[in-house]
């Protein structure tokens, strides 16, 4: 599984899980809604159970994510600050490019 971040949201995401209330916590990944061929995304900071893989990214973040969601393998997380601040969560490997 594999899984990317953006530098703006890596600082973003950083401040966030470096408070107090989500020491010992990850940041999870999931599809929340799948149709056709693509899937729209959600995130929560949580902690990993056995039917989840811990991706460390190169921005020294981990993720969870399900073992048995192939949509999730290649998850791309970014963070605009024009037109609308905010995260964006797609999955180009599987030809999705953000929600519609």
């Amino acid at each position: 599984m594999r899984c990317k971040i953006s530098r703006n949201a890596a600082k973003v995401l950083r401040a966030e899980l470096d408070k107090q209330e989500n020491e010992g916590k990850t940041l999870r990944i999931a599809v929340t809604h799948a149709h056709g061929d693509h899937a729209h995304y959600g995130m929560t900071i949580d902690v990993p159970t056995d039917n989840d893989v811990v991706v460390t990214t190169d921005k020294e973040i981990d993720v969870i994510l399900a073992k048995e969601e192939p949509l999730l393998d290649g998850v791309r997380i970014d963070y605009f600050y024009v037109p609308n601040e905010g995260f964006v969560i797609s999955n180009p490997s599987k030809g999705n490019h953000g929600d519609h």
